[in-house]
């Protein structure tokens, strides 16, 4: 799914290259999915190429509806788009573009390390149970008695 058209004379991709059964597949993922971009009056805006930027980015595969178009402008902003974002075309139909880019693969960052946990704080009662406890475990050593236990 990496393979690019390059120009002969750049070494910048310019157009991924998709086969025809990832094509099928792809318009098959696209039939539920709703136009995330509109393309009107304007045309095809710096405004609207950073939406599409980010939409691919975040999705790979996303709809664009153009209004006001004729077939033959439809298909050249197609080929625009896709020339200019180093997107494949997948499907024109309608007013409807559909377009697809994989997303580049980012490296995972590195997990923390796990953080220690205090220790858990006592309350007066659990506190001095655990001292007489301890008293009571230690050895009556010459000349001093065991403190005495509560009872």
């Amino acid at each position: 799914m990496n393979a690019f058209i390059t120009d002969i004379t750049s070494t910048t991709p310019v157009m991924p290259v998709i086969t025809p059964t990832q094509r099928r597949s792809l318009r098959a993922l696209a039939h539920p999915l709703k136009p995330v971009v509109s393309i009107s009056q304007k045309g095809l805006s710096e405004t609207v190429l950073a939406e599409i930027e980010r939409c691919l980015a975040a999705h790979e595969l996303i709809k664009i509806r153009v209004y006001g178009h004729e077939r033959e402008q439809r298909e050249t902003l197609l080929a625009e788009v896709c020339t200019k974002l180093n997107a494949a075309p997948v499907q024109h139909i309608g007013n409807l573009l559909v377009v697809w880019r994989e997303k580049p693969v980012v490296a995972e960052p590195v997990p923390a390390a796990p953080r220690r946990r205090a220790a858990p704080v006592l309350s007066k009662k659990a506190a001095a149970a655990k001292t007489d406890k301890a008293a009571r475990s230690r050895k009556i050593v010459l000349g001093k008695p065991r403190r005495p236990t509560r009872t």
